[in-house]
């Protein structure tokens, strides 16, 4: 796990310099996150939904995983987190089942860190159907079960909605993360004044962006009355 060991280390670097002064302290929309024209629907109730958009084989996502995946544990029941694997031409298909059949399984915290070491750092393919059923069988997980579920209806079905979601939220670059259905931002976009920094920099300023619109999300949502009921009339 040499890649996410060191990615984490350059997380830390990076958002000390950021609290140096090097991040955007006080967040702007079209600037360090985007506002959807339409807001899409979410399916979290009164919790804040966030989903990262992803590709196995992007290594900025697999850079970027070790440290959305501490500030997603950080966040504890304040959010619901989703991924949705992107698909931007036809053959980045099978990787989308690969998610959807292991999400199936109760699978993904345990393997996508795994699936991101072989492709970028142990460079293994795993993005075709024959390769990917080699790497399954050789993480010991029951290949037949995963076969069935692969191939389902049902993972059919999420990569349809998948490719429905990238859509509608207008994904043109992986990782990006959506908030509440409202609000995009990623490592590119959030640091894109940091284009020479490195990039655990950019990493970092899209976590405080995050950070900031969860605490907006939750300010507004705090400032929502309930409706009164109707008091009966009174008697004359």
């Amino acid at each position: 796990m040499r890649l996410f060991r060191h990615a984490l280390a350059a997380i830390s670097l990076g958002l000390l310099a950021i609290s140096a002064g090097a991040s955007p302290a006080n967040p702007q929309n079209g600037t360090d996150y985007r506002t959807l024209e339409q807001a899409q629907p979410t399916e979290s109730g009164k919790k804040i939904e966030v989903t990262e958009f992803f590709w196995y084989s992007c290594p900025h996502c697999a850079a970027f995983d070790p440290a959305l995946t501490a500030w997603v544990k950080k966040q504890g029941d304040k959010i619901v987190f989703k991924q949705v694997p992107v698909a931007f031409r036809e053959s980045f298909i099978p990787q989308q089942k690969l998610y959807y059949a292991l999400e199936a399984m109760g699978k993904t915290a345990e393997m996508n860190p795994k699936i991101f070491q072989a492709i970028h750092v142990d460079r293994q393919r795993v993005d075709t159907d024959k390769t990917i059923l080699e790497f399954i069988e050789k993480q010991g997980i029951d290949k037949q079960k995963f076969t069935d579920l692969y191939n389902s209806f049902g993972v059919q079905t999420k990569v349809r909605r998948a490719s429905q979601l990238q859509e509608a939220y207008k994904i043109d670059g992986v990782p990006t993360i959506a908030i509440d259905g409202r609000y995009l931002t990623s490592p590119s976009i959030a640091g894109a004044s940091m284009a020479n920094q490195p990039e655990s920099m950019q990493q970092a300023a899209s976590l405080q962006v995050m950070d900031h619109l969860l605490t907006k999300l939750a300010a507004e949502k705090g400032a929502e009355k309930p409706v009164e009921a109707a008091k009966p009339a009174k008697k004359k």
